[in-house]
């Protein structure tokens, strides 16, 4: 199956390219890697607010960084103008606002990292990196970043 087929199925529709908030670019293509700028928790399009622990439950991050990854495979696809392309997602890295007392930063990123595989299958297998961090731009609940090989 695609990942377009799969993405259908999964009823995902992906959203084009956001405009960088800062002094950046939203990809960048070196070789065989396209490494994917870090994108925020977004609803209803605007900065996803919160803090682990704090106001948000696990559930809630872990909903968060689905949404992210949505996000960051539109990007993605922009980059590399079909998704079939793609090798490997070698690796996403995921910080977390949250309280110094949480500690389920893994459990929150699953919500990305189950996404990418069940959409990429054995190709969308990677290796990660959870933080938990004191704040992230926009107050936003979760940041993620992806490397991609194609």
């Amino acid at each position: 199956m695609s990942v377009n087929d799969k993405l259908k199925q999964l009823n995902i529709t992906l959203p084009a390219v956001a405009t960088p908030a800062a002094a950046y670019v939203p990809f960048v293509q070196t070789g065989n890697l396209v490494f994917i700028s870090g994108h925020i928790a977004k609803r209803e399009g605007k900065a996803w607010v919160g803090q682990l622990g704090k106001t948000m439950t696990t559930e809630e991050g872990k909903a968060a960084a689905r949404a992210i990854a949505i996000d960051l495979m539109g990007t993605l696809q922009a980059a590399v103008g079909d998704l079939d392309k793609v090798k490997r997602i070698v690796k996403l890295m995921s910080l977390v606002n949250s309280s110094p007392d949480f500690t389920e930063h893994h459990l929150v990123t699953n919500g990305a990292s189950e996404l990418i595989q069940e959409v990429f299958g054995d190709k969308g297998k990677h290796a990660r990196s959870a933080f938990g961090v004191a704040q992230i731009p926009m107050g936003a609940c979760v940041e993620i970043e992806m490397i991609a090989e194609v």
